[in-house]
């Protein structure tokens, strides 16, 4: 019935305005539409209909996408699936070669050329990249990038149901370029426009299936570790956009922390707190662990997402150095009262032992 379409969109909004969804293994985290607390971005000024947007996605990908994609996984190895993989990504490289050409780029139009060539013919229409092997690394390209090379900005930040997170310049390109798509214009004579049509269906369906059993597990790390997921999908996204335009915009990207030669950057969880200053990090003496001269453990600092490593190991004091340090402050005579020193302050042995009862020093 037609109705039923509609009505299961309907539910999937409505489970996605809750305060809550639940990951596989039961994990209970926020919804994106719960952890609004207002725009903080300029750049994503439709931040409240984006965050629920992406609720109806994630819960749509929960009940549709991922168990369409798990069984596919299951059903094609790993090696099957790779063929597929570069099957499709070698009837995309004319799409790609089209915007190399535009963007004024011709070393990479040449190496794409060079590429559909190699890989169609002995890489079996696609199926092996023997290219790649004889230096012909595969190349970007699609309108929104060739828009960006003539000036043309990113507008707001977008994300869209089943295409997922973009911007609007990028998101009208991806359109355009599913027009005039060079496959669909060279097989157009041949074919009648229900079989290019299925054909485009399939092979955008299959893409769509394939990208999502690659990323299973990538996706699923990503978000139940991050603490705000829709800011850390939208960081992640821009920045690999940046890498990709970056090479036509003749800028340099910026390097990424855990991998300098990457060109791809991969900042902390945009949702975490920042860590908190502690005395290591400022070069302040470390709180050492007195009473096991074997061990040079630090005393353990608040929690924080993230954990910065230790520059250097802090050096061992035995607990002989503790009882030096009581007498030359003249902590270690009889109990009795205090009196008055000339230093800021002074206790009696007994003060001495509580404190270091206290601290867990002893």
């Amino acid at each position: 019935m037609p109705a039923r379409p509609l009505i299961l969109c309907m539910l999937l909004l409505l489970a996605a305005c809750g305060q809550t969804q639940v990951l596989r293994g039961g994990i209970e985290v926020p919804s994106a539409s719960a952890q609004y607390a207002g725009a903080t971005d300029p750049s994503d000024p439709l931040e409240r209909l984006n965050r629920g947007l992406m609720d109806a996605q994630m819960a749509l990908d929960d009940s549709v996408f991922r168990p369409i994609a798990e069984t596919y996984r299951a059903a094609l190895p790993e090696y099957g699936r790779a063929r597929v993989r570069l099957a499709l990504r070698n009837l995309g490289e004319p799409v790609i070669f089209a915007h190399n050409i535009l963007q004024l780029r011709f070393d990479a139009a040449g190496t794409t050329l060079g590429r559909f060539a190699l890989n169609s013919t002995l890489g079996l229409g696609g199926m092996f990249d023997i290219a790649s092997d004889q230096g012909l690394p595969r190349q970007t390209g699609d309108f929104g990038q060739t828009f960006a090379r003539y000036g043309v900005g990113d507008g707001p930040y977008l994300f869209l149901p089943v295409l997922g997170p973009t911007v609007l310049r990028d998101a009208v390109g991806d359109g355009l370029d599913g027009f005039f798509n060079p496959v669909s214009i060279a097989l157009d004579p041949m074919t009648s426009r229900a079989t290019l049509r299925f054909l485009n269906i399939t092979r955008s369906t299959l893409g769509g299936v394939d990208l999502r059993a690659e990323n299973l597990d990538t996706l699923d790390a990503l978000r139940a570790d991050s603490i705000d997921f829709y800011a850390r999908l939208r960081s992640v996204t821009r920045q690999r956009r940046e890498a990709e335009l970056a090479v036509v915009r003749g800028s340099t990207p910026r390097e990424r922390r855990d991998d300098p030669e990457s060109t791809v950057v991969v900042m902390d969880d945009p949702g975490a707190p920042a860590a908190p200053v502690t005395p290591a990090a400022a070069g302040s003496p470390q709180l050492l662990v007195l009473d096991d001269p074997g061990s040079a453990s630090v005393a353990a600092a608040p929690a924080s997402p993230v954990v910065a490593p230790l520059a250097r190991q802090a050096p061992r004091v035995p607990p002989a150095w503790v009882g030096g340090v009581l007498r030359d402050a003249a902590l270690d005579r009889p109990s009795g009262p205090a009196e008055p020193l000339p230093s800021p302050a002074r206790a009696d042995a007994r003060w001495a032992g509580q404190a270091l009862d206290d601290a867990r020093l002893r």
